[in-house]
């Protein structure tokens, strides 16, 4: 049975590497895991929607305030 694809995990640099979301990309798609559940399940985004995820973020477009 194969492993699956080989994904570097990354997370935010001000999370202090403690309950965070991990982030890691793959061919066409990102995947975002919980950081205290490394074994749990896994959400995979399409990259295109992943960067307007972000771009929306960036754009306060989810503040709320």
């Amino acid at each position: 049975m194969s492993a699956g694809p080989r994904i570097n995990w990354r997370t935010s640099s001000r999370s202090q590497n403690t309950n965070c979301v991990e982030v890691g990309e793959m061919e066409t798609t990102i995947a975002m895991r919980d950081s205290k559940d490394r074994e749990g399940p896994v959400l995979i985004f399409a990259r295109q929607r992943w960067i307007d995820f972000v771009a929306s973020a960036k754009a306060g477009e989810f503040d709320l305030n």
